[in-house]
Formats: C-alpha cells, structure tokens, sequence
C-alpha cells in the first residue's frame, strides 16, 4: 500500500478499522513523507541486514525498512494493529511482526532464529515515555547488533548524545557512550506528526561498540557511582558521591584523590575516564571487566 504517511490515507484506515490513538502507549503516527525514509537509509536498512523494528503504527517505518533490508521483524505491543498492518504490508513477504512488549522478548534468541547469516541493526520510532529503558536494555543486553536508530524526544536526544562537559550531560549520557558511539542525525518537528506532539523530536543512531568504551573491575560499581554523582548534580562530586553512596565524606575524598578526579568538580564536568577510575573500597580486588 503506498502513501501510508499521508494524512488522509491514516485517517481512513483509523475510520475502518475504528483505531483510536492510545495516549499511553504514546501513539503518534508519522505524516511526513520524507522522515522514514532517511531513517531507513541512515539506520543500516541494506542488502545483508536484517532490521528489528520497535513499534509499527500502521507500518509506515516498516514499509521502508521492508524495501531496503533482507527481513524485518517487528515487535508491537498493541494487539489492535496487527489486522492494520496485515492489510497496509501485506506487498511484503519479507516482514515478521511479533505481538509482545520489547522489553519481555528474548531478542538473543529472536536474532538467532529470524537473522542467521545477517548484521543485524534496530530502528523505532520510540515512544517518549519509555526510551531511556528500551535503550538501556537493548545495549545492556550486549545484542549482536550493529546500530541502533531511534527517534525520540528532541530533549532527549540532547541528553543522550551530550558530551562531558556539558549542562546536557548526565548518567543516561554516560552510560549510552559505554556501550556504543551516539550522535544526532537529524529533526523532526511536531507537526510531522498525528496527533501532533507537544514537543519536537530528534532521531539519533548508536553504533555499538564491540567492546565498552573503557576498562573497570565492576561495571555495576561504575554505573552506581555515575548514578550517585549525577543525582544530586549541583553539589561537588565528593559531596554527591558521599550522599548518593551512603559513604563518609573522608573515605570519598580518598576514592578522588586515588583516581585524580578534583573533589570540587561536579559530575557534568567527568569524563566517562573519569568515573571509571573511580574504585568502591569492596573493588579494590576485584578482576577487570569490559574493555578499553
């Protein structure tokens, strides 16, 4: 089915199949033409990949994933779609949509069964309420992907792909660097939408790394240390760590002068280097982890 951007064809499909727009589950369909192909293109959509997409609407995204990779699978959580999606994909014999919530999937597995002998790669249309969990999980997972190509909030995309040093910068920052490169392809305003947001969005790609970005004994350490450092972020770093840590203000200003990081600096102002010299007492003698 052709023009499934445009705003009249969306509406008579809503009308037939009597769809309503789910606030909670962050619905909103594309209606520019120009958007899901550039994020086809720039989101590794080509010969020899094959695309997880997360989120369908009614297949817009899809339909150009479809055109450009070997296979696409697609996992949409609501149920009300799928007779939609039968209709505006059925063209396409090389499309798999899968009714669950992303965040339940066996996706080692799903890669395993759907993509043998592909690179694999993520693109969505994110809905805003839930992007940070979706991407952690994806990256977290340590999935045999190659990128992952998201739209989401503009501010969001801010925050994500900020750099130390930055009022944007915080732990969701630092944490997305660990595990991959993200950087900012382009905007989307909110009138390319229906309904049309309250705010504009950006689309972003991470390329995964292969290894994490830098060497620590204990990863769950380091994320717990960036955590407690950001969560209070207009205090110095040793202020912040010793409230978020639960630790004496001594023994912190011993774990900063231990890895050189100024007890006046505060957490925006670290480098993920930074945090990762940073050692818990209970660290001391643990085995590294991860690789720089």
């Amino acid at each position: 089915m052709s023009k499934l951007s445009n705003i009249g064809t969306i509406k008579d499909i809503v009308n037939r199949y009597g769809f309503s727009f789910s606030k909670a589950l962050g619905q909103n369909f594309l209606i520019n033409p120009s958007v899901c192909p550039r994020i086809a293109e720039m989101g590794n959509a080509r010969p020899g990949f094959g695309i997880i997409e997360i989120g369908t609407g009614i297949g817009v995204l899809t339909a150009e994933l479809a055109q450009r990779a070997d296979k696409v699978v697609c996992i949409e959580l609501d149920s009300r779609l799928l007779p939609v999606l039968d209709e505006t994909l059925s063209e396409f014999d090389n499309i798999k949509v899968i009714n669950d919530d992303v965040l339940k999937v066996d996706l080692k597995k799903l890669i395993a069964d759907e993509f043998a002998g592909m690179q694999v790669a993520v693109c969505a249309n994110l809905p805003y309420y839930i992007t940070s969990p979706i991407l952690m999980s994806l990256l977290e997972q340590r999935l045999p992907i190659v990128s992952i190509t998201v739209m989401v909030q503009k501010e969001a995309a801010v925050r994500i792909c900020a750099k130390p040093g930055s009022r944007e910068c915080g732990a969701l920052s630092l944490a997305v660097s660990y595990y991959s490169e993200p950087k900012q392809l382009f905007s989307v305003s909110r009138g390319s939408f229906l309904p049309a947001p309250d705010v504009d969005s950006a689309v972003i790609r991470l390329d995964v790394r292969e290894s994490p970005a830098i060497q620590v004994p204990d990863e769950k350490a380091l994320f717990a240390i960036i955590k407690a450092g950001f969560s209070q972020r207009r205090k110095t770093i040793v202020n912040a760590l010793s409230s978020g840590l639960g630790l004496p203000k001594e023994e912190v200003s011993r774990m900063l002068e231990r890895a050189q990081v100024s007890p006046k600096a505060r957490a925006e102002q670290l480098t993920l280097e930074d945090f990762g010299r940073i050692r818990l007492p209970a660290e001391d003698d643990a085995a590294p982890t991860g690789a720089g």
